[in-house]
């Protein structure tokens, strides 16, 4: 038996009622779970995996597309063109791809619940992808992508300055779409807003050099 005076270190003192029913122990604040940080961001990783990338293959697809043009045609409308034709194309080929791949998702991962489907609880269900939003987000997130290079290079008539223009607004729009991904994704802000701008730049870069090495070649 306790002594009345202290406690021993194994001690575990339970509160009692009077009547010898036991105390219901509130849990402290700090102990109470918090709920935001064990969100499950899995469940947002295919819309957001569409949206983020739709936008970034937008963004360096049609402006690499408009650099590789600038390089050997200084015409303003080939240029924009050129974007526009990338962009509507890009668009389709990004939602078709979208919807191929994550209704194959979806399929698979349906066959695997249905051969357990006396283990698996309906809210399993609900986490199955959704090939129609995956395709939409892609299409929409591209086209907004695409956009950015042509409004930068509509206006401006002077070709170095045009190319230029479209170089910063490209990088800058980068920026945007790396922070906006890693702030949903919860990822590291840095980190994401550098691939994606290293990548942006190597793709212009690359597509300028070698249009422009093509088209210094007599055919």
């Amino acid at each position: 038996m306790a002594s009345t005076n202290g406690t021993s270190p194994n001690h575990i003192e339970i509160p009692m009622h009077a009547n010898g029913a036991a105390l219901v122990v509130q849990p402290k604040p700090n102990q109470v779970v918090d709920q935001e940080s064990n969100t499950n961001y899995t469940q947002r990783a295919q819309w957001l995996r569409a949206a983020v990338l739709g936008a970034n293959d937008g963004l360096v697809s049609v402006a690499s597309l408009m650099m590789g043009v600038g390089a050997v045609k200084h015409d303003i409308t080939a240029m924009v063109l050129a974007g526009f034709a990338g962009l509507v194309a890009g668009a389709c080929s990004m939602a078709i791809g979208e919807f191929v791949s994550v209704y194959t998702q979806y399929d698979i991962e349906k066959a695997q619940i249905k051969r357990e489907e006396e283990e698996v609880a309906d809210h399993e269900r609900e986490k199955l992808p959704n090939p129609f939003q995956a395709a939409a987000a892609s299409a929409v997130a591209f086209s907004v992508g695409g956009v950015v290079p042509m409004l930068a290079a509509l206006f401006i008539r002077n070709h170095k300055v045009r190319m230029g223009v479209v170089t910063v607004a490209v990088s800058l729009a980068l920026l945007v779409f790396g922070i906006f991904g890693a702030i949903l994704g919860r990822t590291p802000v840095t980190r994401s807003c550098l691939r994606v701008l290293i990548g942006g730049w190597m793709a212009m870069a690359i597509t300028f050099g070698f249009t422009k090495l093509l088209g210094s070649v007599s055919l």
